[in-house]
């Protein structure tokens, strides 16, 4: 069984972790119906489109 030779420093093994843990920043494309900003590869929240298709009915007010 593989066992450490040596104790890992708190600096080097913070450091390894540190780049798991980070949080990837969302990417904003436009929309090409609306303009409007809205993450890639998702319907659009103002006017309902996806990929040139009308998926969801915008009509209905709240």
């Amino acid at each position: 069984m593989a066992v450490p030779k040596r104790k890992v420093s708190k600096a080097r093994r913070d450091s390894r972790r540190s780049s798991v843990q980070k949080l990837q920043p969302l990417n904003f494309a436009k929309c090409a119906e609306c303009g409007a900003l809205m993450i890639p590869h998702r319907v659009c929240k103002t006017c309902g489109k996806y990929n040139g298709r009308q998926i969801l009915d915008m009509s209905i007010e709240d």
